[in-house]
């Protein structure tokens, strides 16, 4: 079998409906076999409609309709899996498909992973969930609009194995959870001043925690806490005795309630954003802010001004959202030192408000949202471009491309940043008419340094700090290719295509074309040549990541054909690469 060759009829639009929990648990488990198991090892095909997909290891051959194909291989499906069985077609649900992505990883890798259907069901789960209450939450405009964005990901990552997973009692889940619409208080408490660590990148930079609680006696500062995370924590005997000797004071909830946002544990009050640490494992990590995180975001703050004014002054439809400050508590242990479950535990992220970088007149909206496979929210490309032709999609492209794209490459090329513009990590903000006006980029937990040029910035920081806050060249240009073009811009273009499925070549040569417009402007190093000559595209492999029981930072990639070569745009018969064939 070999990757994709056929075509199937152009299908409808968007859907309208929303896929039952079964069926898109289904489809997402069969994008990531589809992408990190079968493709790479040509073990698939297009043929009447519909994807074959071989596991050969586990001896299963499975099918589903197409409601289109893509030229990266993120097809749409449509309906139930089907497998063969001793000859006939029958159907799969989701649970006999994790049975099956487990039989075949664990040929292949040789790894048992006893906790992987657990989490499957947990992810199933989760959307059951986000289903069940979606129908019930009324749509809204203006700052509404944003949030509802925010809170609108009913499916999550669609190349995540387990992307609703979570640990923790459905209740909790159910009151703190963005998809449920959640906004409430924070638990407020005044800390001594000796027992407060701190660190802030400008001297006003904690001012929005204080002003959370305004009468902290004296010789106190004042803690926020996520009311979930304070749970998790409120057995903790260390704590439990600072609060009976009186160094930390019960102040009750805080006046003004905070909404959960896509990340669950970022909350916003309309003002700022405070990102808490959170002991909850979601999709496939702990949620906690570790301490070189939290030292790490307000160094990166202080230390990327110069490089963040530059590329908003040489790139005005782009801005990031600092993190200046955070807050924790530093009671000491046994040993003396802060106790590190606490210091963690406690630690709470400043990142900048919207009105600080946000354009006047502009709506901003969670690019995940804007690029979701179905139109869950308010924010759905389908609602920005209504009923336009094809016309108009292709200018809404070709200006979304030049706003996202030529500050990243900047950023890596001229300033040694690898930026991580993922769909989470980006604001589409947009005017009136619905056309794209500026990005925000946020997040510092995912922006590294490239040593080559910050050797003397990362030799002043702890190693603790400096080691995780950096990648090597190749490993930064594969994180930052795959946070833009895979994870983002290709999400981005399926969703226009949906609209719109004969543009698709169209859309992937604008991209092609702001890539040699930045190489023209800026030079076209070797990394970038070989983007422009069509080299495979890195792919973050989430599957086996997951499977393996790694940490992100330890993600490994598969290697996906790309769409952006010439001869693949101009439909030349000429391949360098078998994958290449379309």
């Amino acid at each position: 079998m070999s990757l994709p060759t056929g075509t199937v009829p152009a299908p409808p639009s968007t859907p309208r409906e929303l896929p039952s929990a079964d069926w898109a648990v289904a489809h997402t488990l069969l994008n990531c076999l589809l992408r990190e198991v079968s493709a790479p090892e040509h073990q698939t095909a297009v043929c009447d409609g519909h994807l074959l997909l071989r596991l050969p290891r586990a001896g299963v051959l499975l099918r589903v309709a197409l409601r289109r194909t893509s030229l990266l291989g993120a097809h749409r499906y449509t309906g139930p899996v089907y497998v063969q069985e001793n000859g006939r077609w029958g159907e799969a649900d989701w649970r006999s498909l994790a049975e099956y992505t487990q039989a075949e990883l664990s040929l292949r890798t040789g790894v048992r992973n006893e906790e992987f259907l657990e989490q499957v069901a947990s992810s199933h789960q989760g959307v059951r969930s986000a289903l069940a209450v979606h129908g019930s939450r009324p749509g809204a405009e203006g700052q509404g609009a944003y949030l509802a964005s925010e809170q609108s990901l009913l499916f999550g990552h669609r190349f995540h194995p387990t992307p609703k997973a979570r640990s923790g009692d459905a209740a909790s889940w159910a009151a703190y959870a963005p998809e449920a619409g959640a906004s409430f208080p924070l638990r407020l408490f005044a800390v001594r001043e000796h027992l407060v660590a701190e660190e802030l990148a400008r001297p006003d930079a904690a001012a929005a925690l204080d002003r959370l609680h305004p009468d902290v006696p004296e010789g106190y500062r004042l803690l926020p806490a996520h009311p979930w995370q304070l749970s998790l924590l409120q057995d903790h005997p260390g704590l439990r005795a600072a609060l009976a000797r009186g160094d930390l004071l019960d102040l009750g909830p805080s006046a003004r309630p905070f909404a959960a946002t896509a990340s669950v544990r970022t909350l916003y009050d309309g003002d700022t954003f405070l990102k808490f640490s959170l002991n909850v494992r979601i999709t496939n990590c702990l949620r906690k802010n570790a301490s070189y995180e939290l030292s790490g975001a307000v160094a990166l703050t202080r230390f990327l001004d110069g490089a963040l004014a530059d590329l908003a002054a040489r790139f005005p439809g782009s801005a990031m959202l600092r993190e200046p400050a955070y807050r924790s508590l530093a009671l000491p242990g046994a040993d003396g030192t802060p106790d590190v479950a606490l210091l963690e535990g406690f630690g709470v992220i400043v990142r900048e408000g919207l009105s600080r970088r946000l354009l006047p007149g502009t709506t901003p909206l969670l690019a995940g949202a804007v690029a979701d496979e179905y139109p869950t929210g308010p924010g759905h490309l389908s609602h920005l471009l209504g009923d336009a032709g094809p016309q108009r999609a292709l200018a809404w492209w070709r200006a979304y491309l030049k706003l996202l794209v030529p500050p990243v490459l900047a950023a890596y090329f001229d300033h040694g940043l690898v930026l991580e513009p993922h769909l989470q990590n980006v604001l589409v903000c947009v005017g009136d008419d619905g056309m794209p006006a500026q990005v925000l980029f946020r997040d510092l937990e995912g922006t590294k340094l490239l040593p080559e040029h910050h050797a003397d910035t990362l030799a002043g920081l702890p190693p603790e700090v400096a080691g995780p806050m950096s990648y090597d060249a190749q490993r930064g240009w594969d994180r930052v290719v795959y946070c833009l073009l895979v994870n983002h811009v290709s999400e981005m273009l399926a969703a226009l295509a949906d609209l719109h499925p004969s543009l698709e070549p169209a859309l992937w040569a604008a991209v092609r074309a702001v890539l040699e417009d930045h190489a023209d402007a800026y030079g076209c190093p070797p990394r970038l040549a070989a983007l422009l000559a069509g080299v495979p595209l890195p792919a973050k492999a989430n599957l086996l990541t997951r499977w393996e029981r790694k940490a992100d930072r330890a993600a490994g990639y598969v290697r996906l054909p790309s769409p952006l070569a010439e001869s693949v745009l101009s439909g030349a018969s000429v391949s360098f690469d078998p994958w290449s064939a379309r």
